[in-house]
């Protein structure tokens, strides 16, 4: 009897053991999905009905983001669809991942994506994506391409713009909606049944509507389409967290804003058109997420995961965390003469802001750029200034402050105005 007593207690004491850890396992899990509703201008959102994102939002928060990159700058970039999703996907704007338009004729891969972020870190980690656009998959991400990573994804619904049998492309576009109903439908169920860990959603037919009717009651009405295929998801994330107690991240953005005169297009750099939007069920927002751009997406996302980033990728990522803490944001540079003048809003601004340079920029052909230190700051100092001893007009500066890094490049400005440059000012 005692003998049959004691096992018996060693094994409610190992199956109390598992509960626990099983409990904690689920209590631990994060999970993240961003969802891209194309072509929505922020002060649409803001005046039109989206009971779900207003929902969303309650919960973390809303704010207006730029688009574009710095206008006038090395790193503007058109306000262009597959141009947007690549600045959210890599958190990198065209100067570096190389996509200018919807060709997506020669993305750089070295930046690299979020999924290949994280499956890299953790191969055991779920991914999906949702899309009627399948060069989403096979050329941004760049499924099972071997420059891309040769990344598998673990769930994919898309082509379905490829199926004009259910989906008769008739003039009027109503098949984009059909389709969308159908990304959202399959993203809310696989959700919902499989919980992966890192998802992409993209839905189409705002654009549609936007090019076809611009500024209108058609395209009001698709925002708020889109905003109802936004709560299936929604609903399926509020399921996951009850049932299985995870912790889940859900981002919501735009690729780019539309022309004042009409609401039609898209693509330059006005202010509606580099007006976008971030919503987040997440807090707390740092101070950051009163003015983010798209980049700051990728960055956000991982840091909630707990997935750190490899520092030669981390060191040339342009968006920052808009949660967690932050020493430094906002980072630019100029010159005069030799002497080079570093600047940066100050965050958290305790301790201390190292400032590293390099004259390669071996990283974007997959080489590595070595870095020399030229000086140290404190985070609340705001700036630095140092001299330029190599012969080079210029350079890539890394500022790594205790909760993050940022880079900028020093780029002669009269080969910027209204061209792509390459690293240092090789125009293409």
């Amino acid at each position: 009897m005692p003998c049959i007593y004691k096992t018996s207690v060693r094994k409610a004491i190992v199956t109390a053991c598992c509960l626990i850890l099983t409990f904690f396992s689920y209590a631990q899990q994060r999970k993240a999905i961003f969802i891209i509703l194309d072509g929505i201008p922020a002060d649409v959102i803001e005046s039109e009905e989206t009971p779900v994102l207003d929902m969303i939002a309650a919960q973390g928060g809303y704010t207006r983001a730029i688009q574009g990159g710095m206008r006038d700058s090395y790193n503007q970039s058109p306000t262009i669809s597959a141009v947007g999703y690549n600045h959210v996907l890599t958190g990198t704007w065209s100067n570096k991942h190389n996509v200018w338009d919807n060709d997506i004729k020669a993305p750089n891969y070295h930046y690299w994506n979020i999924f290949r972020i994280a499956e890299t870190v953790n191969p055991q980690l779920k991914t999906a994506i949702f899309s009627s656009w399948t060069d989403n998959r096979t050329k941004l991400v760049g499924e099972n391409l071997p420059e891309a990573g040769g990344i598998k994804l673990d769930y994919t619904y898309d082509g379905l713009e490829l199926d004009t049998v259910r989906f008769p492309h008739t003039k009027d576009r109503k098949f984009m909606f059909n389709i969308d109903e159908q990304i959202s439908t399959e993203a809310g169920r696989y959700i919902l049944e499989q919980g992966p860990d890192l998802s992409w959603v993209y839905l189409e037919y705002t654009d549609d509507m936007g090019h076809m009717y611009g500024d209108s009651p058609e395209f009001n009405d698709a925002v708020r389409k889109a905003d109802a295929q936004v709560g299936r998801i929604w609903n399926a994330l509020q399921q996951r967290m009850k049932l299985y107690h995870e912790e889940w991240m859900i981002v919501i953005t735009t690729d780019h804003g539309r022309d004042v005169q009409t609401g039609k297009n898209h693509g330059g750099q006005s202010d509606r058109e580099r007006l976008g939007w971030i919503v987040t069920n997440v807090k707390p927002l740092n101070k950051i997420f009163a003015q983010p751009a798209v980049v700051d997406i990728a960055p956000s996302i991982l840091r909630f995961m707990n997935i750190t980033v490899p520092a030669a990728v981390q060191e040339e990522t342009d968006g920052i965390p808009f949660i967690g803490k932050l020493s430094i944001a906002n980072l630019k540079s100029t010159r005069n003469g030799k002497k080079v003048t570093v600047t940066w809003t100050p965050v958290d601004s305790e301790g201390k802001a190292e400032i590293w340079m390099t004259t390669t920029n071996n990283f974007e052909k997959g080489g590595n750029d070595k870095y020399i230190p030229v000086g140290t700051a404190q985070a609340a100092d705001s700036k630095f200034t140092f001299e330029l001893t190599a012969k080079t007009d210029y350079c890539k500066i890394l500022v790594k402050g205790t909760y993050n890094m940022m880079n900028v490049w020093l780029v002669d400005p009269a080969l910027v105005n209204q061209k792509r440059v390459r690293p240092f000012g090789r125009a293409y």
